[in-house]
């Protein structure tokens, strides 16, 4: 029996479109969930359009909903349990999924919120590790407004680290503040002081700036690229005193990373912000707002019956 789902296909608007797709088979260490709720990444609008996910496959890596059938070698949740996960594929009714990939939803947890943490979270809690995360650190979040960047601030402030935000205009720093910010700053205007670590998301010459300021046995870590522009280092930018630039990517079982997230969520320690909401059916409503930088943290995708639901309005609409 076959299930609705969003694909890659290059002639539609947004380079997606919804569709039936084979009803998944779970493997041996792998369990079914009837997803409920997805998320939607930057990095899912480039994949779309790259070629790295190939026309007609499913597009996505952020699911939430209901486990309907426990893996067979009798690891992982009971049927009944609500998961979130990282997975491919994950715009899709129902997906079949490894239980390395998941973690159950803790009581008082919206799925709408689980949801929310699994790429943008792990990426922002594994790249402040890796960077070597402390509390006498002062740490450079860029694209600080996203959902990297959103949840990056607020864990670096919780491992007491002097935070700065990076944003692209006034309103989009709007909160950051409240998340733990120590600063909040339009670009990179008027930081002077040397940075120990950078986590950064936007690529191009904010990159080249941001790795100048860095302190030596600072890290950069690299997590994305939204401006779409080179980074071009002028000679000698990269002689000197030891410090490093890191590519970043979410690998290998993310399920206990997962798990810490969203505890901390449903404790309130983790504030998870969902600037659009509604339908998967407006896909390209979402993917607009998104690319546009017109939504302060996530975009939640509601998987079903196609109904249309009004989505939540971004401060700036």
């Amino acid at each position: 029996m076959p299930v609705r789902a969003l694909v890659v296909d290059p002639s539609a608007s947004a380079a997606v479109r919804l569709a039936e797709v084979p009803d998944p088979v779970p493997g041996h260490g792998q369990v079914l969930v009837d997803v409920s709720h997805a998320s939607l990444n930057y990095g899912d609008l480039n994949d779309a359009r790259s070629g790295r996910v190939p026309v007609g496959a499913v597009l996505g890596a952020d699911a939430a909903g209901v486990v309907i059938q426990a893996a067979a070698d009798g690891t992982g949740p009971a049927v009944g349990t609500q998961v979130v996960a990282l997975t491919a594929g994950a715009f899709a009714e129902r997906a079949a999924i490894d239980v390395g990939a998941l973690a159950e939803v803790p009581k008082g947890l919206r799925l709408a919120q689980a949801v929310a943490l699994p790429v943008a979270g792990v990426a922002a809690l594994r790249s402040l590790r890796a960077a070597g995360l402390g509390p006498d650190k002062r740490v450079l979040v860029t694209g600080a407004s996203g959902g990297v960047g959103r949840f990056a601030v607020q864990l670096a402030a919780r491992a007491g680290a002097h935070v700065i935000a990076s944003v692209g205009s006034t309103a989009r720093g709007e909160g950051l503040a409240e998340f733990g910010a120590d600063e909040v700053l339009i670009g990179l205007a008027g930081l002077r002081r040397p940075v120990d670590v950078v986590i950064d998301s936007i690529g191009g010459p904010q990159l080249v700036a941001a790795w100048n300021l860095l302190a030596p046995g600072g890290s950069v870590q690299s997590v994305g690229w939204t401006s779409g522009e080179p980074a071009v280092f002028p000679p000698y930018a990269t002689v000197g005193p030891a410090k490093s630039l890191t590519s970043f990517v979410i690998e290998g079982d993310v399920g206990a990373d997962l798990a810490i997230l969203t505890e901390l969520a449903a404790e309130g320690a983790l504030i998870v912000e969902i600037g659009w909401q509604g339908s998967w059916e407006r896909f390209d409503e979402a993917a607009e707002a998104l690319r546009g930088r017109r939504i302060p943290g996530k975009a939640i995708l509601e998987l079903g019956s196609g109904e249309l639901h009004t989505p939540v309005p971004s401060p700036q609409d």
